[in-house]
């Protein structure tokens, strides 16, 4: 039966409990301790079976309760310190103020209520005297447990990375889609096989907010698809003081329930529901913005999901500003950064040439594009008319910053896309990296938390490697910190039985299976966590490459046993990666280790925090280079666990040696089955001969004294640089802050600077292939000097072009055995003027080679412009021959 009429009923708290209804609707509670504190005291069964949501408690909790804490003096006094924490969070001098706006005293915040919009703080500094915004558009967010609208490290790392925005003060506002069935629950049947379950996320039990005008009508948009216009509603989730703007498509508006769908599943259905979710998120995100009325200046793309839309901002330039293409590109990749998340091919979407024709090819008309000229946007190779249309490319060439998330897929993401830059070397490829970061306060354990808060003081969140605070980790007392670390473990075995045994009876499993849950893993073992997405690369299973050693290691005698905590999804699709789950929970049964070895169903933010405190060592065993970042492994640290990884993502570039153990050195192999082998060995003899030792190793008074310097050296030297804190900042410094204010030099005087920089670009292009090097004199000949010096004169035909147009540049360097000249060295040539008599330009410089071997010399133009963000823009550069 439909209702004629529906009501959004809300929690009816009494007058002295208010604060509670402000506190449950901003996530800044997700990372204060004694806000989340306050409201499991309110009701500790009804926090764990809500998933940690206060908004549904404050609706499902009695009145009776209700009543009996607001007489409760003790609850009042800890909710009005939560509430007063949250007010003085909102207005606090942040590095934002300090670093970008010269603020030197104390600064308003954004309150609960306000949007980006309502942020007017003027910069002193600024020419321009506008407000600063920067959006953040990501396909998925991972923030707290009761908000199931992410897959894993990708929405993570966004949740992550907002609420650093938040504690950092930057004028930021995330933009996604609401997904009404979230990613999937998980769960096992007999036979240890994945099988998903989509619960419906009821938006208003969730800490959400519909966004309204002022009449309180909905603020809705729509996206224009074939033959029809879909739309959507915005709902706000309250990050801090960041907004995250979600866009809700199951709405009566629309007709039918394919659309409706279109923001059910993460990541579920077909080629055909992709393209519509990324439209809605790019095409839509910027007019949600709009419709908000947000006037972004620097937009980032977390991923290639979002990349539509730079389409979307490019047609409101050009048919609202009356700009040409060629204008409007220039605003629009002055103003763009581009996140890439993926180290290899097969990761990247792809949508066929006449699928984007049909879906898009109207803004192809808009921009006055025929069929391929539209479609080379997104291609690599341009002449190439079958290849598809992917949306990494048509991110990178409309950003001005393009960032791996560590420094090795930074080296990967270089190879990856060098057929943009096909006559670029390598390593100069405008890529770069910025290593992905946690966010301290949402993943260490609470009491550990509270041992930094006593011994580092409450700035260790994000402070700084140079912060002297840090070398102070040395005086934690061994004792506490393994007491403390004692106590998670302890926690988590808890947990595992009770997750366990509830997953058992929901598929009606037998008394004695539910029984033996209660008795799993042992409190006081070594314990192994292994927990992330089942895809076949990450190599679950490599630990159990040789049975009977790993049950030596898992069933030692002289109380030296070992115990494996194993969690993660494998994407419905995915069955390869489903086969890995099936493969363990064998193994587990078969081998009659199922006190020694847990799978935990539905692995989710919690059990995830759970674990990276609770275990003893992280594992990670990906096969190299595949794995982008690897975040979870910096939370463990950041708990004082020791990796024990292979050395890609973030573990390439840590100190692996005292913070944990490397399995391999690095080494490429062309046989995968024989770097499973060897990798597989690697890690028993590490397991065998350092680990097991070292964590058995204790004194009198049971405290493993090598093991917890161990822990200190991973808490020093990992806490102040792989955290969003550093992340965030370094995004800020290299990324946000650029564009913007090129974002303010294009737009000024009615986009003058942009049309000057897109005339100049036409200009080039229509005169750069008529450049010629007419001719190089070397003062010396093939026999040199170290530190000799060499005079350079090289006479260009510049083609009509001035010498501001240009730069000519010596690039120098050793030669391999390909005869290529390797990490050359670019050296700036000078002007002097034109020769008389040939009208060609001259230019010198003068080189030294500081070592000795073959060293090679050639000469480059590449374009030069004041706009330029970069010389690498156009993708043009010409070698001497």
């Amino acid at each position: 039966m439909q209702p004629i009429r529906t009501f959004n009923v809300t929690p009816s708290l009494p007058p002295r409990l208010e604060p509670l209804r402000q506190l449950a609707y901003n996530l800044h509670w997700d990372w204060n301790v004694d806000t989340k504190d306050l409201f499991r005291r309110l009701d500790r069964d009804l926090w764990e079976s809500s998933r940690h949501n206060p908004v549904l408690m404050l609706g499902s909790i009695s009145q009776t309760r209700l009543q009996e804490v607001s007489e409760d003096e003790g609850f009042i006094a800890q909710m009005e310190r939560a509430a007063q924490q949250l007010e003085d969070y909102h207005h606090r001098l942040t590095w934002y103020h300090k670093q970008r706006k010269g603020v030197g005293g104390r600064v308003s915040g954004l309150r609960e209520e306000d949007d980006l919009s309502q942020s007017k703080i003027q910069n002193p500094k600024s020419k321009t005297q506008n407000s600063e915004c920067y959006v953040y558009f990501s396909m998925e967010f991972g923030l707290a447990d009761c908000l199931p609208i992410y897959s894993g490290g990708l929405g993570v790392l966004a949740g992550d990375h907002l609420k650093s925005a938040s504690d950092l003060g930057l004028p930021l506002a995330g933009v996604g889609l609401l997904y009404q069935e979230g990613y999937f629950s998980q769960f096992l049947n007999a036979d240890g096989w994945q099988s998903e379950h989509y619960p419906i996320n009821d938006f208003y039990n969730m800490p959400l907010h519909l966004e309204r005008h002022p009449d309180g009508t909905e603020i809705r948009i729509e996206v224009d698809y074939p033959d029809r216009k879909v739309y959507a509603r915005i709902w706000r989730i309250q990050v801090g003081t960041v907004p995250l703007y979600l866009l809700d498509t199951n709405i009566e508006a629309n007709a039918s329930l394919y659309d409706h769908d279109i923001t059910d599943r993460l990541y579920g259905g077909d080629i055909d529901m992709r393209i519509h979710q990324e439209m809605m998120l790019g095409i839509g995100g910027v007019r949600a913005l709009t419709a908000l009325g947000l006037k972004p200046t620097a937009y980032h793309m977390n991923e290639g999901h979002a990349a539509f839309l730079s389409l979307e901002r490019i047609r409101v330039l050009m048919q609202e500003e009356g700009l040409s293409y060629s204008q409007a590109l220039a605003v629009v990749k002055s103003s763009s950064i581009f996140t890439t998340h993926t180290p290899v091919p097969a990761g990247i979407d792809l949508f066929p040439p006449d699928k984007m024709m049909y879906y898009l090819g109207y803004y192809g008309d808009v921009f006055g594009f025929q069929r391929e000229e539209f479609l080379a946007l997104g291609r690599e190779d341009t002449g190439d008319f079958t290849s598809p249309f992917s949306m990494a490319i048509l991110a990178i060439k409309m950003a001005t910053f393009i960032n791996g998330v560590a420094q090795l897929h930074g080296v990967v993401s270089r190879s990856m896309f060098k057929g943009l830059w096909p006559d670029l070397p390598v390593e100069e490829v405008p890529i770069t990296a910025i290593t992905n970061g946690v966010h301290a306060r949402s993943c260490v354990s609470p009491v550990i938390q509270s041992l930094y808060d006593r011994y580092l003081g409450p700035r260790w969140e994000r402070a700084p490697v140079s912060d002297p605070l840090w070398e102070r980790v040395s005086s934690l007392p061994d004792e506490e910190l393994w007491r403390y670390h004692e106590r998670c473990r302890a926690e988590m075995v808890v947990f595992v039985r009770e997750r366990l045994a509830q997953k058992l009876r929901d598929r009606g499993a037998s008394p004695v299976e539910i029984a033996q849950a209660s008795e799993v893993l042992d409190p006081g073992v070594l314990t192994i966590g292994f927990a992330r997405r089942f895809a076949t690369y990450k190599r679950a299973t490599l630990w159990m490459r040789d049975i009977d050693r790993i049950k030596r290691i898992l069933q030692a005698n002289k109380g030296r046993k070992v115990q494996f905590v194993i969690a993660g999804k494998a994407h419905p699709m995915d069955i390869p990666g489903k086969e890995l789950i099936r493969a363990i929970n064998h193994f587990i049964r078969e081998q009659g280790l199922i006190r020694n070895v847990v799978f935990i169903p539905d692995y989710d933010l919690h059990v995830g925090r759970l674990m990276v405190a609770g275990c003893d060592v992280w594992l990670n065993t990906p096969r190299r280079p595949r794995e982008a970042s690897g975040t979870s492994g910096m939370k463990a640290s950041m708990n004082g666990l020791l990796n024990l990884s292979v050395l890609d993502g973030w573990w390439d570039e840590a100190d692996y040696v005292r913070t944990g153990w490397p399995i391999g050195q690095g080494e490429d192999y062309h046989d995968p089955n024989y770097q499973d082998e060897v990798e597989a060995n690697s890690l028993y003899e590490l397991l065998e001969q350092e680990v097991v030792p070292l964590f058995y190793n204790r004194d009198n008074e049971e405290i493993p004294r090598g093991w917890v310097s161990k822990m200190k050296d991973a808490i020093r030297l990992n806490c102040p640089f792989f955290n969003t804190a550093r992340m965030v900042r370094e995004y800020g410094m290299r990324a946000y802050f650029p564009a913007s204010d090129r974002y303010f030099t294009m737009t000024a005087a009615q986009y003058a600077p942009a049309k000057e920089l897109a005339d100049w670009k036409n200009k080039i292009l229509d005169r750069w292939y008529n450049i010629k090097i007419e001719k190089i004199d070397v003062s010396e000949g093939t026999q040199i000097l170290v530190n000799q010096t060499i005079s350079v004169k090289a006479r260009i035909n510049l083609a009509g072009l001035t010498p501001d147009d240009l730069q000519v540049q010596l690039y120098t360097g050793l030669v391999n055995a390909n005869k290529d000249i390797v990490n050359g060295v670019p050296t700036a040539m000078e002007y002097q003027g034109q020769d008389p008599q040939s009208g060609t330009s001259i230019y010198t410089s003068n080189i030294t080679y500081t070592s000795s071997g073959l060293q090679g010399m050639s000469l480059r133009i590449l374009p030069k412009h004041e706009y330029l963000s970069s010389s690498y823009d156009l993708g043009l550069i010409l070698w001497a021959q």
